[in-house]
């Protein structure tokens, strides 16, 4: 019955997916039925449009100076827009393939019409399970993370993390709040958020920061800002309004916390960008013979943390992939065009970095393979 709710309130979307299926049957129908000397050029014009889209719904629209103002019609006709582009792609491919199937006889057409038609609507079938399903699925992922030397009185710590938030069109307030809740039954010693927390200017950033307060921990709540903190310019108001509401943002910065007669050392940083280098000055904030935990919402500074002397990486950013397909027990995602850290624990050594799949979604409101996860970090000696 929620499901069916919930598919209710979206139904202005479930109507744009079947108007742009019944476009795609037509695009279909149009390349498979075209002269053969035509299918070639017929197949540039439907490449070319579908990078355009890309450019116009993701690329653009994303920038920080983009005259797109980030309502709830601008959201999802971008998010359509990519998703169009997407699915077109995979129908695209497999036209071409149906095309290099040998022709049937005449009482088999039929069939290959079928086939047709189910090749067309399986990527529309499965964006459209991804947008209103799976991107909703909220699930709590616990993870074991062994620590050499980790004192007694750090054995067992709990560490609760929400990350990729995106409060947006695509995440109201109140499936936030959902987390929250979850996160909050799980009586962790420190909350952690590890960036992202809105998408683009304009989203609702108070609203965010005044769910993440309600999260209750034995510590307090401490966090790292993300990339889209920056791509919004609101690295200062998640700053200061997170200090107001008893969120502290470590930016270049450090924390100690005492339990028992152990001490456990965390720094955070600012969203790192590629290209550039990783973690200046931050290896100040290890303290030798401590156990040292650095929050970056970008993983790719794993190695450099490693070295530096952090034994515990928690990161975030990829959002385990959002769209990830498993192929010959190979995990196709975008993620893996950009880092080598998509999802779970990865070591270097005796260190170890955890990246979470996180909350919300971005770009295309959808996912497949990665459902939306709260994470429970606990450390354990080795």
């Amino acid at each position: 019955m929620r499901t069916v709710l919930r598919l209710w309130t979206h139904l202005p979307e479930l109507a744009g997916l079947a108007f742009a299926v019944g476009i795609q049957f037509q695009l279909a129908r149009w390349v498979l039925e075209a002269p053969a000397a035509r299918r070639v050029r017929y197949g540039v014009w439907l490449a070319a449009a579908l990078a355009g889209t890309l450019v116009v719904f993701g690329v653009f629209a994303n920038l920080p100076s983009s005259p797109f103002p980030p309502t709830w019609t601008v959201y999802w006709l971008r998010g359509g827009g990519l998703a169009w582009a997407l699915a077109s792609a995979v129908t695209f491919f497999s036209v071409l393939l149906l095309r290099r199937v040998p022709r049937f006889r005449p009482d088999r057409r039929g069939f290959l019409r079928a086939a047709g038609g189910a090749f067309v609507a399986a990527p529309f079938a499965a964006l459209g399970y991804g947008t209103f399903i799976e991107r909703n699925r909220l699930t709590l992922r616990e993870v074991d993370l062994a620590i050499p030397n980790l004192p007694r009185d750090l054995n067992g710590l709990r560490l609760v993390q929400l990350s990729d938030i995106h409060l947006s069109p695509y995440l109201s307030e109140r499936e936030l709040a959902r987390a929250v809740d979850m996160a909050n039954g799980l009586r962790a010693h420190i909350a952690l958020i590890t960036g992202d927390l809105i998408t683009g200017r304009g989203d609702p950033l108070d609203a965010c920061l005044r769910q993440l307060a309600r999260l209750r921990s034995d510590a307090g709540i401490y966090g790292c800002l993300g990339n889209h903190e920056v791509y919004a310019h609101a690295e200062e108001a998640a700053t200061i309004g997170g200090a107001r509401l008893g969120i502290r943002f470590l930016r270049s910065q450090s924390q100690q916390f005492r339990f028992g007669n152990a001490t456990l050392n965390m720094a955070g940083v600012d969203y790192q960008r590629s290209g550039r280098p990783y973690l200046v000055g931050a290896g100040r904030f290890v303290v030798p013979g401590l156990t040292n935990v650095l929050l970056s919402h970008n993983p790719d500074v794993f190695d450099v943390a490693a070295r530096q002397g952090y034994g515990l990486t928690i990161s975030g950013h990829t959002h385990g992939g959002q769209i990830t397909v498993e192929i010959l027990d190979q995990s196709l995602n975008f993620a893996r065009f950009y880092t080598p850290y998509i999802y779970g624990v990865y070591r270097h050594g005796p260190a170890s970095v955890w990246v979470t799949r996180g909350i919300g979604t971005v770009g295309i409101p959808a996912r497949i393979g990665a459902p939306p996860e709260v994470a429970l970090i606990r450390l354990c000696a080795t």
